[in-house]
């Protein structure tokens, strides 16, 4: 593995592991490095090795999920191989917080809200989404995203307020849920057939299996969208743009769609712009319905221009259980509590190109 300081273009460090690396994740506290049957975590502030958690069930996808906020830096992994039983881990405790016993069949797919205080799971299934208040690990919500096939989730997001949560998978469609509470504080509805019908209904359920009725008292989708593809790994997010509530589809054939999001009805979402990622592709949109005026050069374009490197004879290194080989640490900053900001050169701490980094002991769990 070895990690770059993206603006500068210097490598801050390389460390080397004992197998295939299948996952990276990280915050502005802990990087975690996931291997199919350990996993590694580092101090961001001086790269430092922290923790190693060796003899983890095997984990062939690498599937974790670490926490955003710093603040609970809760990492979340597979518990087991043959059941959707969820690993809870303290970032910075280090400590084991809790066990969920999330599903029957394995897991394939963990996300965290972006305050560290939900967690939403799913299994190879594919069928039904659980939400979990974190770090006890009580189901908060249920989702049921179909029941005719079964499917691979491939993305699993909160939206930023914790309001939605969006999953994709290897179909078609995209499904947004609605993490809401209905009370029974709503005004009594005068009687029609329909309304007695269904509350005939609801009170079958407390007579039937449990599984059954579990089924029925499962929320369904808020907002779908309808692809033209199927069958393609594809990538989610919720995002607000202008104030408004949009959602994001990157798909494996080098697409980028947004569509729109109604927050009070939901429904069927409107697609408005399409962007290709490879070459130089046409941009297509709904002309009634325009983001913004193009964007300057990517950040990434403006960094490629820099002409000047620091050179690497002259700078320190470090080690993996020692920090900075010279005594050299980051000194200590305070960490951003909005959005980071990749112009801010002071969002960062200062960080110096070391190379050579050699293999330390690691701390047995």
């Amino acid at each position: 593995m070895n990690v770059y300081h993206f603006k500068k273009g210097t490598e801050i460090c390389n460390y080397s592991y004992s197998s295939k690396i299948l996952s990276i994740r990280l915050n502005r506290q802990r990087l975690v490095v996931c291997l199919e049957e350990s996993i590694y975590i580092h101090n961001i502030k001086d790269m430092k090795l922290l923790k190693t958690i060796l003899d983890t069930p095997p984990n062939t996808t690498g599937l974790c999920a670490l926490s955003i906020n710093h603040a609970n830096s809760y990492l979340a992994y597979p518990g087991s191989a043959t059941s959707g039983e969820i690993a809870l881990y303290d970032g910075n405790t280090l400590k084991t917080a809790c066990t969920i016993p999330a599903h029957d069949g394995p897991l394939a797919a963990l996300a965290f809200n972006s305050t560290g205080s939900k967690l939403a799971s799913a299994s190879e299934k594919g069928t039904v989404i659980r939400v979990f208040s974190i770090p006890g690990g009580q189901k908060l919500y249920e989702f049921r995203r179909g029941m005719k096939r079964y499917v691979n989730i491939s993305s699993l997001v909160f939206s930023m307020d914790s309001q939605f949560l969006c999953a994709s998978s290897n179909t078609e469609t995209v499904h947004v849920f609605k993490l809401e509470h209905l009370t029974d504080s709503r005004p009594e509805e005068p009687p029609t057939w329909s309304g007695y019908m269904g509350k005939m209904f609801q009170a079958a359920t407390n007579y039937l299996p449990a599984q059954v009725s579990g089924m029925m008292n499962q929320d369904r989708a808020f907002a779908t969208v309808r692809l033209n593809v199927s069958g393609q790994r594809n990538i989610c997010a919720l995002s607000t743009i202008q104030k408004l509530p949009r959602l994001l589809v990157t798909t494996s054939d080098g697409h980028l769609y947004i569509y729109n999001l109604d927050p009070q009805d939901g429904g069927e979402c409107v697609l408005i712009k399409k962007h290709s990622l490879l070459g130089s592709g046409k941009m297509e949109e709904d002309k009634e319905n325009d983001l913004r005026p193009p964007l300057p050069q990517s950040y990434a374009a403006t960094v490629a221009r820099q002409s000047t490197v620091p050179s690497t004879s002259t700078m320190p290194g470090y080690s993996e259980d020692g920090g900075a080989l010279r005594g050299e640490v980051i000194p200590e900053h305070e960490f951003a509590t909005g959005p980071v900001c990749l112009d801010d050169e002071n969002e960062f701490p200062p960080i110096i190109l070391c190379r050579g980094g050699q293999p330390g002991k690691a701390k047995r769990s």
